[in-house]
């Protein structure tokens, strides 16, 4: 599966804690990540992640245009609901393209959690009926 990670600044240190825990399950899927959250991941774990551009400088809409083309099996978007400012709206674009597109999401570690679980268990694998990887 092609696993995508994001985190908020105030979350980023949760998700390379997070990747650390599940290294084991992590390394054996490709993972991407925007800019900052991706090195932090790669150098907590030593994991592969291919970067793309930091979440404010359109990382973001990268990852949700590879969603769009049916590239992206699981994000993980661990998020700081305590910030005041609205959810940028590149942010609400990937929730519906997940929606649209069939994509597990998760934006807590507890949800995290339950996907990565799910998927060493093979709980995921009927995604590959519903949408066949283009591969």
């Amino acid at each position: 599966m092609n696993i995508a990670l994001i985190a908020h600044d105030a979350k980023k240190e949760l998700m390379a804690q997070f990747c650390i825990a599940y290294c084991g399950i992590l390394s054996r899927h490709r993972l991407c990540a925007t800019g900052l959250t991706g090195k932090l991941v790669s150098e907590a774990t030593g994991l592969e992640v291919l970067r793309f551009l930091s979440g404010s400088q359109g990382g973001v809409q990268q990852v949700a245009a590879r969603i769009g083309c049916g590239e992206i099996d699981m994000v993980l978007f661990f998020r700081d609901a305590s910030d005041p400012k609205p959810t940028d709206p590149s942010e609400r674009d990937i929730l519906r393209l997940c929606d649209v597109h069939n994509v597990p999401f998760a934006t807590n570690i507890a949800t995290g959690e339950m996907l990565i679980h799910g998927l060493e268990r093979g709980d995921l694998d009927w995604r590959d009926i519903i949408r066949p990887r283009k591969y």
